[in-house]
């Protein structure tokens, strides 16, 4: 194909073109993105969540195979202000999956907002696991849980192993990253915590609606500063008898429980 091609494609054959350059840094840097101001969307599925929620993208990229085989790929990366087609071995320099994707989407990150003191909310309180971050968004907005309020020392909201772990749920929740303790002061809706030396269990209670479930680090929990401020402490029954549940399980587990009694009343 020429480097200029129908739809705005340009062929991209340098290893030193210089997004390229960027987005291979960026992977080896989940916070890159704050600095670099490009967020990386990597995958069919990722990519096809981006453009049904109506944004910009300004750069499409995608390998030679796909745009010359795969017609859905294609009509995805058109979507884009821009489109690059990279031959295999540098699409695939850009993924750290073992099944490299064959589209990504470069966007700008979000714009920093402030929190509304409103939304039914999750509060990450220096989670450290993208794997375990990714999956609380993806939990939070499958039960109707509208922003995250990431507290300073949680792992970056938008680094490529948080977004492939959320599966698009970044897309549909309000975001604020790299909050002091003192933002949370703004809230008009009462936090909650799940603790596993709390006395009532989570499913005798009447859980307030909207509210701000408040999850912490894998190893230390929810800080005492932060558990302070929490109007319940709450126990999740574990009749099987382990100590404790993975962050991102307790965090389902407490979504679903203020899904279920939301609509049973």
């Amino acid at each position: 194909m020429s480097s200029e091609d129908a739809g705005s494609a340009r062929a991209i054959t340098s290893r030193d073109n210089p997004l390229l350059v960027r987005l291979r840094k960026a992977l080896k840097d989940p916070a890159a993105y704050r600095k670099g101001g490009e967020v990386w969307l990597e995958g069919e599925h990722l990519c096809a969540a981006c453009v049904q929620q109506g944004m910009r993208v300004p750069q499409a990229l995608i390998s030679e195979t796909a745009w010359a085989t795969r017609p859905a790929l294609q009509a995805l990366a058109r979507h884009a202000d821009r489109i690059g087609v990279l031959p295999v071995a540098l699409m695939q320099a850009l993924s750290s999956l073992e099944s490299p994707a064959d589209i990504g989407f470069v966007l700008a990150p979000p714009q920093a907002v402030p929190p509304d003191p409103w939304a039914p909310s999750l509060v990450l309180d220096r989670v450290q696991d993208p794997g375990n971050v990714g999956t609380l968004l993806r939990s939070a907005a499958a039960f109707g849980f509208t922003q995250v309020l990431a507290l300073k020392g949680t792992v970056a909201l938008w680094s490529p192993k948080v977004l492939r772990a959320g599966m698009g749920a970044h897309l549909a929740l309000r975001l604020c990253e790299g909050l002091e303790l003192a933002a949370l002061s703004q809230l008009q809706v009462p936090l909650l915590a799940s603790s596993p030396h709390a006395g009532p269990a989570l499913h005798e209670v009447r859980l307030p609606w909207p509210c701000a479930w408040v999850l912490g680090h894998e190893g230390q929990g929810v800080s005492d500063e932060l558990m302070a401020c929490c109007a319940q402490r709450l126990r999740i029954a574990q009749p099987g008898g382990q100590e404790s549940l993975n962050v991102a399980a307790a965090g389902a587990v407490c979504f679903y429980e203020s899904a279920r009694q939301r609509m049973a009343h």
